[in-house]
């Protein structure tokens, strides 16, 4: 006979082995992004990395769709709280500078950034698709926004240009560069934008 309270006991386990089922689908995902892109991202792929069967995919998350928007999450969340510490003691726009060209840097060796624009790619021919992206790429631009205002909000460029259009712009530019420099493997374009960036830094300084 079982024991009292046996039922709510298997009741607790059993959530713990879905949530544990449900991370392990959802890194298994990020890396299939990264590895094999949007187009390679099918239910198979990721049950296989994930070492569940295929099933789980559609029981936990209802589509695979939804279980890349999952990973999307995943990511971003981990890397604007790291994009937090990272700004946490930047305190004049050359730190700003190179704070930004550190993470920009973190996140080509990772792949961190890949996933997003995977998802992006993804979106221009999954119906639905690009609403949720947007959705998730707010918070990136937020982000900037607020760092930008910090630092450079009593700067001449930041009584010309609206803080808005600035994170915009930068979000734009940070998912551009990450694409071009996995196009050839050069990433040295891309780091020279940032010495010029640092150059332009200076200037402001020396300029407020």
């Amino acid at each position: 006979m079982a024991k009292p309270g046996s039922p709510s006991q298997l009741t607790e386990r059993s959530r713990g082995r879905s949530a544990e089922t449900r991370r392990t689908l959802v890194t298994a995902a990020v890396t299939t992004l990264q590895e094999v892109g949007f187009g390679g991202a099918s239910a198979r792929a990721i049950a296989e990395r994930a070492g569940v069967p295929q099933g789980l995919v559609f029981y936990h998350f209802g589509s695979v769709a939804n279980l890349l928007l999952a990973a999307l999450d995943a990511v971003s969340a981990e890397r604007l709280a790291h994009y937090g510490e990272a700004l946490a003691g930047v305190e004049s726009p050359q730190d700003l500078v190179a704070a930004a060209r550190d993470v920009f840097t973190e996140d080509l060796d990772a792949g961190y950034v890949t996933v997003l624009v995977e998802m992006i790619a993804g979106a221009s021919s999954t119906p639905g698709l690009g609403p949720e992206v947007a959705q998730r790429i707010r918070p990136w631009i937020d982000f900037t926004r607020e760092a930008f205002t910090r630092q450079l909000g009593g700067s001449p460029l930041g009584a010309v240009v609206p803080a808005a259009d600035v994170a915009y712009g930068i979000v734009a530019l940070y998912l551009g560069l990450e694409m071009l420099s996995h196009l050839d493997g050069d990433r040295r374009p891309a780091l020279a934008l940032f010495a010029h960036a640092a150059n332009l830094a200076r200037l402001l300084e020396a300029l407020t």
